[in-house]
């Protein structure tokens, strides 16, 4: 197996239980945001600490992006090639709305308020050969 490294880095991790996002929560008021955060956006206090978010959640809303996205979330797809992708919100009960590819292609499978699950993509292979990976959410129960 070759060498596999994060679109970003502190974005998401590998624990016993599965994948999990990064985030930070408000040592003042709770807060939850994503991604990583030096100062809480709601009460403004600079005591944030890193949380990791439940890797599950509910499809919050989506649509389709017909056209190859522009550096750096550029993925192997040319013009040529590109087929487009889902986007969407899921939310994570009691922490946070994440923005999020969704690997199911096809809308007509995918229902507001469904459970998805978190997983991690292949997004792109370097010219060095490493496979960067991402972040993305499935439909819970199955892969897409």
């Amino acid at each position: 197996m070759g060498l596999t490294k994060p679109v970003a880095e502190d974005l998401f991790t590998d624990t016993p239980d599965g994948p999990r996002l990064i985030g930070s929560k408000c040592g003042k008021c709770g807060t939850v945001v994503f991604p990583l955060s030096t100062s809480c956006p709601r009460c403004g206090h600079d005591e944030m600490a890193d949380h990791l978010l439940a890797p599950r959640g509910t499809l919050f809303t989506f649509t389709t992006q017909g056209f190859l996205p522009k550096e750096p979330y550029t993925g192997p797809e040319t013009e040529e090639s590109f087929t487009g992708f889902t986007l969407g919100y899921v939310e994570i009960p009691g922490e946070v709305m994440v923005e999020t590819r969704i690997t199911e292609a096809d809308p007509s499978r995918l229902a507001i308020g469904m459970e998805m699950e978190l997983v991690i993509v292949a997004f792109r292979t370097d010219p060095d050969g490493t496979e960067v990976t991402t972040f993305a959410f499935q439909p819970r129960g199955g892969e897409s």
